[in-house]
């Protein structure tokens, strides 16, 4: 026990709003046809799903899940059934997840993303009859959000971690 535990403060639900928002801005840059760019909408709805699963669900996934349909130009449920699917298997292990330390976490979210890389994959390739595959360094987006995870763990609960009256003689 040698990091301190800390009470959270509520999340505030526009935080959450803002939260999605700048990952949906984050989505619309230009990354080109770079492989290995994150996708910042599932990190954040895998992150809010595992910690507010009462407030972010599958109806937030299905909906992002669209806006990234209509963003992306591709046939239209993909994103939302990726995301809804990603969603579930979030709220399943949000409680044993957030047991971990960050690092540990982000390994138990990285089959998460992996299974959403294949399930977008697979759905390409049995819709297009002129798809193919895009080869394994299409992975790395998984490997990339994965190791993002820490940081938008540190970022995201900033807000909560601010005592309301600091006082310091109070131990926590």
């Amino acid at each position: 026990m040698t990091h301190p535990h800390y009470i959270l403060l509520p999340v505030n639900p526009l935080f959450i709003a803002f939260s999605f928002a700048f990952a949906f801005l984050l989505n619309f840059l230009p990354w080109g046809s770079a492989m290995g760019v994150p996708d910042f909408v599932a990190l954040v709805l895998v992150f809010w799903t595992i910690h507010q699963p009462r407030k972010v669900g599958i109806g937030v996934a299905f909906a992002m899940g669209l806006l990234m349909d209509v963003h992306d130009a591709i046939h239209l449920g993909e994103n939302a059934l990726a995301y809804t699917l990603l969603s579930y298997f979030a709220i399943t292990i949000h409680r044993r997840v957030l047991w971990f330390a960050p690092l540990t976490q982000a390994l138990h979210v990285f089959p998460l993303f992996l299974f959403v890389q294949s399930l977008q994959i697979a759905l390409r390739l049995i819709v297009a009859p002129d798809a193919h595959f895009p080869g394994w360094l299409y992975f790395a987006q998984s490997l990339v959000t994965t190791a993002l995870w820490p940081i938008a763990g540190y970022l995201l609960l900033a807000p909560q971690r601010r005592a309301i009256d600091k006082d310091d003689t109070r131990p926590i």
